[in-house]
């Protein structure tokens, strides 16, 4: 016993302080994450200025009225006519949404003539419009 006296511990074993350390950060890396994502707040409204500068592509909306007429974007227009502006946006824009918003009295046909139209012009980002059902 006397040999082990004179003899001085230079070296502390840190592994276990170590594998502790890197417990506590899982645990604290768990817990911040799941408390995250429940967390509600009421976003910042955005100025009208900066909804200007997004490149994104204005969606076309395509309109069907319970007579049968069909509109672009509000502007009254034939079969052939859409065809013709819906080609020249997407040769400007080959991405452009659409969306065909068909009255619930409107004629099933010129629905189908519309999508026939969209399909045919090569756009394959379509929408169909439809309310939410009532609770």
């Amino acid at each position: 016993m006397q040999a082990d006296s004179g003899k001085s511990y230079d070296d502390i074993n840190v592994t276990p302080m170590v594998d502790l350390y890197l417990v506590l950060l899982l645990i604290f890396i768990i817990m911040t994450t799941a408390g995250v994502q429940g967390v509600k707040v009421n976003l910042p409204k955005a100025s009208d200025g900066a909804a200007k500068k997004l490149d994104a592509p204005k969606t076309q909306a395509i309109t069907v009225n319970g007579e049968g007429k069909v509109f672009l974007n509000t502007i009254p227009t034939t079969l052939a006519d859409l065809e013709t502006r819906l080609s020249a946006i997407k040769a400007s824009q080959p991405e452009v949404p659409v969306v065909i918003r068909g009255e619930s009295q409107a004629q099933y046909q010129g629905v189908m003539d519309v999508l026939d139209v969209v399909g045919r012009v090569g756009i394959t980002q379509v929408g169909l419009v439809t309310n939410p059902p009532n609770k």
